[in-house]
């Protein structure tokens, strides 16, 4: 006999595409149990004072009931939006999920999974309150902090001169301390930018040979040439054939060789910044451009870098604390919250788990969402924006699983 706490699908994680999921899910008559801390990821390991890289167009939720956009929360508490043009701000963007959270999944528990085991009904899930659940199936749509990837030479120092820049919740830490921000993303020069305008002295080291800033707005809308808009169409990946067929179509890249598929998730919007965070950073930070990192040790309580330069001499800099805004890597054997029998069993690609066109796993009733899935379907699911095709996608399949 089940518990009172069986349920048909468990969905691990309450951010957005956990939190998509769930109401795509309650709309189609599928019992689900939702468990995490709404936002969680977004409220603890996003800087104070950032702002979204994706246009407001891009940065709604999936809603499977149509009016609970970014829009609407804006026009609703006097939150400035655009489509275009208008960075969307941290706290405005928790803001509307927790609205979002309150308005479609009120009862998701608050609690962690800290274990997710086979058992003769699917699953069997224990949480961090002490209790047990079981579900037939699970979606694990947990965040990305636990994917942080610090680089080799870097993860010999000590954590006082070394962090990811998911753990920099308040740049002010920082204030009269020069910093090393290591990257040439949105989040390494997001990171330089409010780190100087905190009062610390960044310095940032890219391997690229110059930094890349997307094209700002106005010159990619409405007022474009036709002939213009047919060769840079727009999509919530940015302009071109490219980033459109990505967002446009999954399931295509889906079906692309998987060598392909990880290509496309490296290469497409590769480290670039946005078009508003030029002028905060042009001329006002030190860029080290065409370095790469080659080594890191400690000098008198100070961290020492030893950088290539491209056709150069080595570089060498001592500061007092670096910053990696080196992104995520996806690896399954990182979810500690799965068996050792469910990792040992799962496909993978490039270590992350190889999906069907459902986001099923090789292990039968097991599916993810979010940047776990984005080797099986491409960059779109780095981004909020994916998380309307894979709510659609996972929330039918259930839906389907449930009738049968």
């Amino acid at each position: 006999m089940t518990s009172k706490h069986d349920t048909d699908v468990a969905v691990v994680g309450a951010g957005p595409y956990g939190l998509a999921l769930a109401a795509d899910l309650h709309s189609r008559g599928v019992a689900s149990h939702v468990f995490g801390t709404p936002m969680h990821s977004w409220r603890q390991h996003m800087p104070r004072g950032m702002f979204l890289k994706s246009e407001g167009f891009a940065s709604s939720f999936g809603d499977p009931r149509g009016p609970f956009r970014l829009a609407r929360f804006c026009a609703e508490f006097g939150r400035e939006y655009g489509d275009y043009g208008v960075p969307v701000d941290i706290e405005t963007f928790i803001d509307y999920g927790r609205w979002f959270q309150r308005s479609l999944v009120p009862d998701v528990d608050d609690v962690e999974v800290c274990r997710i085991a086979r058992s003769n009904s699917g699953f069997s899930l224990e949480l961090a309150d002490g209790r047990t659940l079981s579900a037939h199936r699970v979606v694990v749509a947990c965040g990305f902090p636990r994917f942080r990837h610090i680089p080799n030479a870097l993860r010999q120092l000590p954590s006082e001169l070394v962090s990811h820049s998911a753990d920099l919740p308040d740049a002010s830490a920082f204030a009269g301390d020069d910093v090393v921000v290591i990257g040439a993303g949105q989040s390494a020069l997001e990171s330089a930018a409010l780190l100087a305008e905190r009062g610390a002295y960044p310095t940032v080291v890219s391997r690229t040979p110059r930094l890349e800033w997307a094209p700002e707005p106005e010159h990619e809308l409405g007022r474009r040439a036709v002939s213009k808009r047919l060769r840079w169409p727009i999509s919530g990946l940015g302009a071109g054939w490219a980033s459109w067929a990505c967002a446009n179509v999954p399931l295509g890249v889906h079906l692309l060789p998987r060598r392909r598929r990880i290509r496309l998730v490296k290469e497409i919007l590769g480290p670039s910044g946005a078009w508003w965070l030029r002028k905060r950073l042009e001329g006002a930070i030190p860029v080290l451009s065409g370095h790469s990192l080659v080594e890191g040790s400690v000098v008198d309580g100070r961290a020492r870098l030893v950088l290539a330069a491209n056709g150069g001499a080595p570089v060498e800099i001592v500061t007092k604390h670096v910053l990696a805004a080196t992104g995520y890597r996806v690896d399954v054997d990182r979810l500690e919250l799965l068996d050792p029998d469910i990792r040992a069993s799962l496909m993978r690609v490039a270590g992350a788990p190889a999906l069907s066109s459902t986001f099923e796993s090789s292990v039968r009733g097991l599916y993810f969402a979010g940047l776990a899935a984005a080797y099986s379907f491409g960059p779109l699911l780095r981004f909020v924006c994916g998380t309307d095709f894979t709510t659609r996608r996972i929330g039918r399949a259930l839906a389907t699983a449930k009738r049968e």
